[in-house]
């Protein structure tokens, strides 16, 4: 069972909760002192019955019968007071504290190693910033300003029960064991429910992100009715959950209120016996029962507190667990300056999961500083797996990558990727304009002359005039608003503004049209020059003229030359080649492929 599925131990949730509380502790004690003008108040409307039914009906004192009227407007102006007093002190905590987990969770999401990401779907944890923050939020005001006013306002009323008449009293607290015993039953099966809530909240969020995500998929397929069915089990499996807990929360709050009617029925009964009405006054027997009655609300919402605060609890513990996950390890204490760019594995192992085997399996090579290395192979061979260790997204499972003859792993994780862009085939694009797009990670000394010379080197411009902003134009969603040729060169733009030594291309043109494959390619043409560059590459023509070509098969590195080199052989490079050019006779050197394909990479 992962830390996520485990029931929490409620105590230890909220004194974590209290320390992001303590850096708002003045608004607290306000609020506190607030709630505790605002029970009071309850407790003072109980005793002015005493004297309201002593005082003007039976005794008829003039000066009582002044006196209540203006004693209970004053009552409840300072009732209302105090409540929003309460409530907005409360609620400021509560947003402040939400704040400053949402940040704490986003912050750490943004250290947590690639292998986080592969467990945990998008979904879940958008969901944890969503619908388990805002049950937090629930917990820590609304369940937290019943707890303490309600409690508070029991106190006083039961203290001035106590008063008046202690033995009535003590029949009256005679609930209190098997109030407590149903409490204490109900809390426990809230946390146990509530956990799985969450989880089948992620669940439904995870359902629509990928409905929207896949819209036209779905679409072209007609799956609509598919979509539409496992939806509705994942939502029918929430609204299972949430009425598991309903059930129990309306199955707690009946019980405790009978045993406190019970109570209040023996009282009554008590109370009205001849030998009590002769030591207690007509207006302290009214007083106690109005206390009474006052008292089944707040008991009644203690009662009902359980469910939020348990729901408030498992959120916590479900936001604590993304906030505890184990961030990428950066171990490194060497900042190194503006690389060389000679790269080298050497016998490199690694696996995502050692049930399933070996994604790399001894890869040794080197590349020298300013060369371009392509990596070639059938789909799952390795070649993504490969590139990925280099810029440290995964730890080798053994053996190491150096960079300029110092191991990636005792360099800073921020040092060694300064030295790489990446330039990938899912071209990842803000919701921002197309500047702070190129711009994106550059640092803040970027003007928008280093924008535009990286763009017009990227053959980005000719689009980027068009667009109707140019440059401040916001492009949508990953992109959106654009081609998809157009999403790769201002990836290229990105990539030269950063002017890194290494660089990563992973099937950067592969899903292109000829045209844009030709933009791209002069695109790349520039950003190359003097860099150390890995390609991996799906069309095998865009890559004759690197200056070395690895085939990959199984996560093993089984030949490397030139293009021409490879041809000759007539092994797997060759074979590759063969298949995607449909060439029915033996493989030969192509003498001017730079002609066919313009300048590869």
């Amino acid at each position: 069972m992962s830390r996520e599925d485990e029931i929490p131990n409620a105590a230890q949730v909220y004194r974590r909760l209290l320390g992001y509380v303590r850096g708002y502790w003045k608004a607290v004690v306000a609020g506190v002192v607030a709630m505790t003008v605002y029970a009071a108040t309850d407790t003072g409307f109980a005793a002015l019955m005493k004297p309201m039914v002593d005082g003007s009906f039976i005794d008829k004192d003039p000066r009582v019968i002044t006196m209540i009227p203006l004693l209970l407007v004053l009552l409840f102006f300072t009732r209302g007071a105090s409540g929003f007093a309460s409530n907005y002190c409360m609620a400021w905590t509560g947003r402040r504290v939400i704040g400053d987990m949402r940040r704490a969770m986003f912050n750490h999401l943004l250290v947590l190693p690639s292998a986080f990401y592969d467990r945990h779907s998008s979904g879940k944890l958008i969901s944890k910033f969503t619908y388990d923050v805002e049950q937090v939020f629930q917990a820590a005001t609304n369940t937290v300003t019943v707890m303490i006013r309600d409690s508070l306002t029991v106190i006083g009323l039961v203290a001035w029960m106590f008063y008046l008449n202690w033995m009535l009293a003590t029949v009256f607290l005679l609930v209190g064991p098997p109030i407590a015993y149903t409490v204490n039953f109900v809390n426990h099966r809230f946390r146990r429910v509530s956990n799985r809530i969450q989880s089948t909240m992620g669940d439904v969020t995870h359902a629509v992100e990928e409905a929207i995500a896949g819209q036209r998929v779905i679409k072209i397929f007609g799956a609509q009715a598919q979509e539409a069915e496992r939806f509705e089990r994942i939502n029918e499996a929430n609204r299972h959950q949430n009425m598991k807990m309903i059930a129990a929360r309306a199955a707690s709050s009946p019980v405790i209120q009978f045993i406190s009617a019970l109570a209040l029925s023996g009282v009554l009964l008590i109370a009205t016996r001849q030998a009590m009405t002769e030591t207690i006054t007509v207006g302290s027997v009214m007083s106690f029962v109005v206390a009474m009655m006052m008292l089944l609300a707040p008991i009644k919402r203690l009662s009902n507190v359980n469910g939020p605060l348990q729901k408030g609890i498992v959120a916590a513990h479900s936001a604590f667990t993304l906030i505890d996950g184990e961030a990428e390890p950066d171990t490194g204490t060497t900042v190194p300056a503006r690389a060389r760019g000679a790269i080298e594995y050497k016998d490199v192992y690694f696996h995502y999961d050692p049930d399933k085997g070996h994604a790399l399996n001894g890869v040794s090579f080197r590349v020298e500083p300013g060369r371009t290395v392509a990596i070639v192979g059938r789909s799952g061979s390795g070649k993504s797996t490969l590139v990925s260790l280099l810029a440290r997204f995964y730890e080798p499972t053994s053996g190491t990558i150096t960079l300029d003859g110092h191991d990636t792993r005792g360099l800073t994780l921020g040092g060694l990727r300064r030295q790489i862009s990446w330039v990938g085939q899912d071209v990842t694009l803000f919701n921002e304009t197309v500047a702070r797009n190129i711009a994106y990670g550059a640092g803040s000394d970027v003007t928008e002359r280093d924008i535009v010379q990286a763009a017009e080197a990227a053959h980005a411009m000719e689009f980027i005039r068009r667009l109707p902003q140019g440059l401040d134009t916001v492009i949508g969603e990953k992109g959106v608003l654009l081609s998809g040729g157009q999403r790769q060169r201002l990836a290229i733009a990105r990539a030269l503004l950063k002017n890194a030594p290494l660089l990563i291309l992973d099937e950067a043109t592969s899903s292109l049209d000829t045209q844009s494959e030709r933009y791209i390619q002069e695109g790349l043409e520039m950003l190359i020059r003097d860099r150390t560059t890995l390609v991996i590459a799906h069309r095998l023509s865009t890559i004759e003229q690197a200056d070395t070509i690895m085939v990959l098969e199984q996560g093993r590195v089984v030949e490397s030359g030139s293009h021409g080199e490879l041809l000759a052989r007539n092994g797997p490079y060759a074979n590759l080649y063969r298949l995607q050019f449909r060439s029915a006779g033996p493989a030969v050197v192509d003498p001017h492929p730079a002609q066919r394909q313009g300048r590869a990479v």
